[in-house]
């Protein structure tokens, strides 16, 4: 609670100021429920999203922020879906402990390599301070 600037639970807090840390997007990006949910919606990513990665990332980036990306925003996140892709296609260890992380299952008639990659791709996107804080 600490990390997002929450107050303990013996007080009441009528509001609470925005803020965004270092140490909050650190505990988002390796908190294993939001890998999960990251995995899950790289599920949908693939399912949904269409055929090419410019398609799935714009789709996913809609999906999460509301808006189009930018053309080097999608350039930026395609540039490290293909470093990602790179990795888990030639460590399989890698990619089975990555998909395997937390309690649910992934979807087995995926490509676990390309779900794995996904899934980074995805917590990149729900990490964006614009996906994390209100604005």
């Amino acid at each position: 609670m600490s990390s997002f600037d929450a107050p303990n639970r013996e007080q009441s807090c009528s509001a609470r100021g925005r803020s965004n840390t270092p140490m909050q997007a650190l505990q988002l990006m390796n908190d294993i429920q939001h890998m999960e949910a990251a995995r899950k919606f790289a599920e949908r990513i693939l399912k949904e999203g269409g055929d090419s990665a410019e398609s799935r990332i714009s789709w996913a980036w809609k999906s999460v922020t509301a808006r189009t990306p930018e053309p080097e925003e999608v350039e930026i996140a395609k540039n490290a879906l293909q470093q990602h892709l790179n990795r888990y296609e030639s460590d399989a260890k890698a990619t089975t402990d990555l998909i395997s992380y937390g309690e649910s299952k992934a979807d087995p008639t995926i490509n676990q390599s390309e779900l794995a990659a996904y899934s980074l791709v995805a917590n990149l996107i729900l990490n964006l301070d614009e996906s994390v804080n209100k604005n």
